[in-house]
């Protein structure tokens, strides 16, 4: 007797594809239950939320019940699946089907998790008042109207297109990140948005706030901005636990107090605008070292006796200060505004690990090396990175301690771990370790 052939049950690599549908959630129950057409709505509307925006809407073509199932997806994304090494995809191709997207999923919906758009531009095609336009709306819709949680714009562009200069209102965002655009005084101002925590700011045009301003902030990361080259920025984020500032050149922001703050990493490098005006009106043209008594290296915060960074660096815990040379000045230039503020330094009265680079013990010159372990009476690892770039090392030594009883009455007592990390042991090296020997540190490679 002749058996017609079995029928295999519709899986998930065959039911999502358009034209061989799931038919109606019965057929789907029947065949199998594998199918991917049985997993409740909350779980299929999760899936499509990790899909680039244009295809979670292509799902709508599979049947009735998946018509509207992208309109409460908790993600929007556009563009963002690419490795961090391609270019994001044109602006021209997605920014029609952005701003639709948005408006239909503003819609009374429910509040967005995530919204992810990272798109580009050539210079020569595309019309610069319509992209500022979209890019404003893109962030005012995605916050008002789909109360987004977390928001991406990453713009890769040769220019960057400004924000409108209103600060946002949101009760559900809680992590904005900007890149490639342009950013006025007032978008900084964040009280109107009390549950945001992470800030993070990369290659974007920061030249005009005068201010960051959030009682809620606590995570905040300023990476490779344009800053203003005539008046220093100022950081106010009183419940900040991390913070990262990696600058390439002009004035250095200047932080409020920070009394939560547990980890920080700042690096002062290329051409930074605090530079010394008794030595020189053109801080490209400047070969020696600040000697004044009284430095007027806050440029562009008032010249007042007060600390930059270490008035909001001393409560953390954990310490990276790094000041990276430029073939244009002098290494020791780039010294300036660090010394300025050990001139009035603050106690580092919960600091615990410490990472320096060769900027704070040249071979000439320990003293501020010095002056920092002295007003870190809790330290209890120190490392030193010296006259190379990470993360990788030749060479790594350890020291401790040869006797407790003879560690200098300066340094902290806890002091039992002190790395030293270089591409190669150099006169310039053996100096560094001679000095630390003084300190009653003995090494091992």
């Amino acid at each position: 007797m002749h058996r017609p052939p079995r029928r295999r049950p519709a899986t998930c690599s065959t039911a999502m594809r358009p034209g061989r549908g799931f038919g109606s959630g019965k057929r789907a129950a029947a065949g199998s239950s594998s199918s991917i057409d049985a997993l409740p709505d909350g779980v299929l509307e999760h899936i499509l939320g990790f899909l680039l925006a244009p295809e979670a809407v292509r799902t709508c073509v599979l049947s009735r019940r998946w018509r509207h199932l992208w309109r409460s997806a908790p993600a929007l994304r556009f563009g963002c699946l690419d490795s961090d090494g391609q270019v994001p995809p044109p602006v021209g191709e997605h920014r029609v089907l952005v701003d639709r997207l948005l408006l239909l999923r503003g819609g009374g919906g429910p509040p967005l998790d995530t919204c992810d758009i990272r798109l580009s531009e050539a210079l020569h095609n595309v019309d610069v008042d319509d992209l500022r336009r979209r890019v404003n709306f893109w962030v005012r819709h995605a916050v008002a109207a789909c109360k987004a949680r977390s928001l991406r714009l990453h713009i890769d562009w040769y220019l960057f297109p400004y924000l409108d200069d209103m600060p946002l209102f949101s009760q559900h965002l809680t992590r904005l990140h900007l890149r490639g655009v342009c950013v006025h005084s007032s978008f900084f101002d964040f009280s109107g948005c009390p549950a945001l925590e992470c800030l993070d700011l990369v290659t974007c045009s920061l030249s005009m706030p005068s201010k960051i301003s959030s009682d809620s902030l606590k995570h905040l990361n300023i990476t490779r901005c344009l800053l203003s080259e005539d008046h220093r920025m100022r950081i106010h984020a009183p419940s900040l636990v991390s913070l990262r500032l990696d600058l390439n050149k002009d004035l250095t922001p200047m932080l409020d107090s920070m009394p939560s703050l547990l980890e920080a990493f700042v690096r002062i490098g290329e051409l930074s605008g605090d530079y010394c005006f008794e030595l020189c009106d053109e801080p490209f043209l400047q070969l020696q070292d600040c000697v004044c008594l009284f430095c007027v290296s806050s440029h562009g915060g008032g010249g007042d006796e007060s600390c930059v960074l270490f008035n909001g660096l001393s409560e953390a815990k954990s310490l990276v200060l790094i000041s990276t040379p430029s073939s244009l000045v002098s290494p020791q230039s780039l010294l300036i505004l660090f010394k300025w503020e050990l001139r009035w330094c603050p106690v580092f009265s919960k600091l615990k690990t410490l990472l320096l680079n060769e900027y704070w013990c040249t071979p000439d010159d320990f003293g501020p090396l010095v002056c920092i372990l002295e007003q870190s009476p809790v330290l209890e690892e120190l490392t030193l990175v010296l006259f190379s770039e990470g993360p990788k090392y030749e060479v790594e030594m350890k020291g401790s301690i040869i006797s407790p009883m003879e560690r200098p009455a300066t340094i902290s007592e806890h002091l039992n771990i002190v790395k030293v990390k270089c591409q190669a042991v150099d006169e310039r090296v053996l100096k560094v370790l001679k000095f630390l020997s003084t300190l009653n540190i003995s090494f091992t490679s």
